[in-house]
C-alpha cells in the first residue's frame, strides 16, 4: 500500500483552539488518559493550540463557554464511544473527531453490532444474547450451559454488550467456566454476548478517512488478546505486515470497510477479525475511537503505511474542516 498522501492537512492555525477529551468516566479511564496525552503532545509538537479537557473534572458546557473551536475524542467506552459525547458536541455545534452519533451507538453496542452485520451478509460467529432479566426469571441450570456449549461448538467467548478494550471477557468451554464468565460479564452490563470461539489468528484492521490500514496480527502469551494484553504486558507480539498474501490481505481490508460503513463508521476507527482454520474472517467488533498509546494498534499500522504518529493525529483532526 502506498503512502498516505494528507492533502488536507494545513496550517496548524486553521484548527484554532483544539480540545482533547481524554480520561472521562468510564472503565476505560487509564487506557483514554494515555491515548489523550500521546495525542495532546503531538498536537502541540505540530503547533496546533491544544488544550486536555478531563470531562471527570470538568463540565462539558466549558468548551463552549471557552472558545473551543473544535474537539479530538480521546474517550475510550462508555461516555465516549457510545452516542453521549457526540450528541453534547452537536448541541455546541463543536466539530469532532471520528463517528457521529448513530455510528458510535451502533459500535458500541456488541449485540446490536452483529444483528447488522448478520442481516448485511458478513461473516460473524454464531452467537447468543442473555441478560441480566433473563437470569433473574429462569436461573440457568447446569444443563442450560451445557446446551449453550453444544450450540455454539463447546467453546465460547463471553462479553459485556457494552465495553471495550476485552474489559469482562472470558473465555469458557465447560458448564462452571461458563456461570462464572457470564457472572464476571454482568458486573460490567446487563446484557451479554455469548459467543462462538474462533480458534485462529486474530487481525485488526485500522481505517483512516475512507482507506484501510495494512492489517496486523497479534500473539499474546496467554493465546487471548485481553486487556492485560493490549495495555500491560510485554510479551504480546504484533505482526504488520500481518503475513497475508495479497489476495487475503484485500480481502480483510475490503471486510473491514464493509464492516465499519455498515455500523455509519465515519472518520477512523478500527475492526477487528478472526480467521478461522478454514481460512474464513470472522468479524469480532468495530471502534470508534481505537487506542492512541504506545502499544496501541491504529499507529503501528500508520506507521507501516508509511505516516508518522504525529502526522496520523494530524490527518484525523483535519477531517473536523469544512470539506
Amino acid at each position: 500500500m502506498s503512502n498516505i498522501h494528507l492533502e488536507n492537512i494545513q496550517n496548524p492555525k486553521v484548527y484554532g483552539k483544539v480540545a482533547v477529551l481524554l480520561g472521562g468516566m468510564s472503565a476505560e479511564r487509564e487506557v483514554s488518559l494515555a491515548s489523550g496525552q500521546a495525542i495532546l503532545k503531538a498536537l502541540q509538537d505540530k503547533g496546533v493550540n491544544a488544550h486536555p479537557f478531563d470531562p471527570k473534572f470538568r463540565s462539558i458546557c466549558e468548551l463552549n463557554s471557552e472558545g473551543f473551536d473544535r474537539v479530538f475524542i480521546a474517550l475510550h467506552g462508555r461516555g465516549g464511544e457510545d452516542g453521549s459525547i457526540q450528541g453534547a458536541l452537536e448541541q455546541f455545534n463543536l466539530p469532532y473527531t471520528g463517528t457521529g452519533i448513530t455510528g458510535s451507538v451502533l459500535a458500541m453496542d456488541k449485540v446490536l453490532s452483529k444483528l447488522i452485520w448478520h442481516a448485511r451478509g458478513l461473516n460473524t460467529a454464531a452467537y447468543l444474547v442473555v441478560s441480566q432479566s433473563d437470569l433473574i426469571n429462569k436461573p440457568y441450570k447446569t444443563q442450560d450451559y451445557l446446551d449453550i456449549l453444544e450450540e455454539l461448538g463447546g467453546k465460547v467467548m463471553v462479553k459485556p454488550s457494552l465495553e471495550g478494550s476485552s474489559l469482562g471477557m472470558t473465555k469458557a468451554s465447560s458448564a462452571e467456566e461458563l456461570e462464572k464468565a457470564i457472572e464476571h460479564a454482568l458486573t460490567f452490563d446487563k446484557n451479554i454476548l455469548i459467543e462462538q470461539f474462533i480458534e485462529g489468528p486474530e487481525y485488526t484492521v485500522s481505517i483512516l478517512g475512507q482507506r484501510a490500514l495494512p492489517s496486523i496480527s497479534m500473539k499474546s502469551a496467554s493465546g487471548f488478546y485481553d486487556y492485560e494484553a493490549k495495555y500491560h504486558s510485554n510479551t504480546t507480539e504484533y505482526f504488520c505486515p500481518s503475513g497475508l498474501n495479497e489476495n487475503d490481505e484485500n480481502e480483510v481490508q475490503k471486510l473491514a470497510i464493509e464492516a465499519f460503513e455498515a455500523l455509519n463508521g465515519e472518520a477512523w476507527g478500527r475492526v477487528d477479525i478472526m480467521r478461522s482454520p478454514e481460512g474464513i474472517f470472522y468479524l469480532l467488533e468495530s471502534n470508534t475511537v481505537p487506542g492512541m498509546t504506545n502499544t496501541s494498534l491504529v499507529p503501528k499500522a500508520a506507521k507501516q503505511a508509511g505516516l508518522s504518529f504525529a502526522d496520523l493525529v494530524m490527518a484525523i483532526l483535519s477531517q473536523t474542516l469544512p470539506a
